[in-house]
């Protein structure tokens, strides 16, 4: 497993963390925030993926 995916798959989690919190606490722009990380983390998955597929 490539540390990019890990560092991917954490900032998903912490995405979903800042999602969830900005839609119960009605601050709109945390859950902006939370919804970029989950993209970035899953474009850095997506890397790390691509470099494990190409290492093998």
């Amino acid at each position: 497993m490539n540390k990019d995916r890990i560092a991917g798959a954490a900032k998903q989690a912490k995405g979903a963390v800042k999602e969830a919190v900005g839609k119960a606490v009605g601050d709109n722009k945390l859950v902006a925030e939370g919804l970029a990380d989950k993209a970035e983390g899953k474009v850095q998955n997506a890397i790390g993926g691509l470099k494990d597929t190409l290492k093998d």
